[in-house]
């Protein structure tokens, strides 16, 4: 029996340096889509945050359709369209639009969180709440106005009627789990931020999952962060400004991406913190030759179909080192 390849994605937060610009971080995502496409890459993700100085996928479909524009093959999708934040009608309008456009390239990956802090979220949308507790009713919204069984409704989105557009459910806990078995969807977990729940929802979504038009059966993807370089030194240095992000999460100050130094002893008792080393459970970091080992036990681990790489690095030109070495190693992997 042939044994099945494994994908290898890209989920990007169009992430802002220090002493960088916008205009430049935007330019940077297209080259790394560009770059991604020639080294095998299956999909390249943006997803949706809002109100961070270090994170420019804040208009997440615009940015898709940038992307797209510059690159002929890569899939491009959201990772994902936080839901609550918008109004199902305009997301399929925004989706059937871009699938238009780059037809079979297009993926909508939906989630339930706001991508934000509260306050911001109430900004975004004032009864936020109460579209998260309608999110698996709002993905059946979407899911109607692509439908060509919509075209007689009195309520349509032409644009979006009978356009390919494949979704995903996000997720990062239990319920998420539950939500994409049930709906025979693929499923998508954030464990290169929500470690805890992953080998629990992985289960429950493959012991449940009930096949669908759209899936016959399950498929799993999950997220790593992968940090790579030509030596395990230099990687550990290029981490340091992931290991900074972190504790600008945990202390609410938000910066830029900070350049990298090296990894001292504060660094890594920073790392040996309980919240901050279960975050980066599975955040594989080094040469080529450790990493693939980690990733090859992840892999035996969870038996996903697809990983979806996570690459927070100060420096363009390093970033794409990176997704280089990790394709290499995904290669490797499948040729086993």
């Amino acid at each position: 029996m042939k044994k099945t390849k494994i994908l290898y994605s890209i989920l990007d937060l169009a992430l802002v340096s220090k002493d960088s610009t916008l205009q430049k971080t935007y330019a940077n995502v297209l080259s790394l889509a560009q770059h991604a496409e020639k080294y095998g890459y299956t999909r390249y993700w943006l997803a949706e945050h809002h109100n961070s100085p270090n994170i420019g996928s804040s208009a997440t479909s615009v940015l898709i359709g940038y992307v797209a524009s510059g690159t002929k093959t890569l899939r491009i999708g959201s990772g994902g369209i936080m839901l609550p934040n918008h109004s199902p009608l305009i997301v399929a309008e925004q989706f059937g639009t871009l699938a238009t456009l780059y037809p079979n390239r297009i993926d909508l990956g939906l989630g339930r969180a706001p991508g934000t802090d509260r306050e911001t979220a109430q900004a975004i949308r004032s009864d936020f709440m109460e579209a998260a507790q309608s999110f698996p009713v709002e993905i059946e919204k979407i899911q109607q106005y692509f439908s060509m069984d919509n075209i007689s409704a009195k309520i349509r989105v032409p644009v979006a009627e009978s356009v390919d557009v494949p979704l995903y459910i996000l997720g990062s806990s239990t319920d998420s789990a539950h939500l994409s078995a049930k709906k025979g969807l693929p499923y998508a977990f954030a464990s290169h931020f929500a470690t805890t729940h992953l080998m629990d929802a992985i289960s429950i979504y493959r012991k449940e999952f009930k096949a669908s038009k759209e899936l016959k059966k399950p498929y799993v993807m999950a997220g790593v962060n992968i940090i790579i370089a030509d030596t395990d030194e230099y990687a550990q240095s290029l981490a340091t400004s992931l290991i900074r992000m972190i504790v600008g999460i945990f202390t609410g100050k938000r910066d830029k991406v900070q350049p990298p130094t090296q990894m001292t002893d504060e660094y890594r008792e920073v790392m040996k913190n309980p919240q901050v080393h279960q975050m980066l459970k599975y955040s594989f970091i080094g040469s080529k030759a450790t990493v693939k080992k980690q990733v090859k036990e992840f892999l035996n681990q969870t038996q996903a179909d697809e990983l979806i790489a996570v690459t927070n690095i100060y420096d363009g030109k390093d970033r794409i080192r990176s997704y280089e070495l990790f394709a290499e190693i995904m290669k490797e992997l499948n040729a086993i």
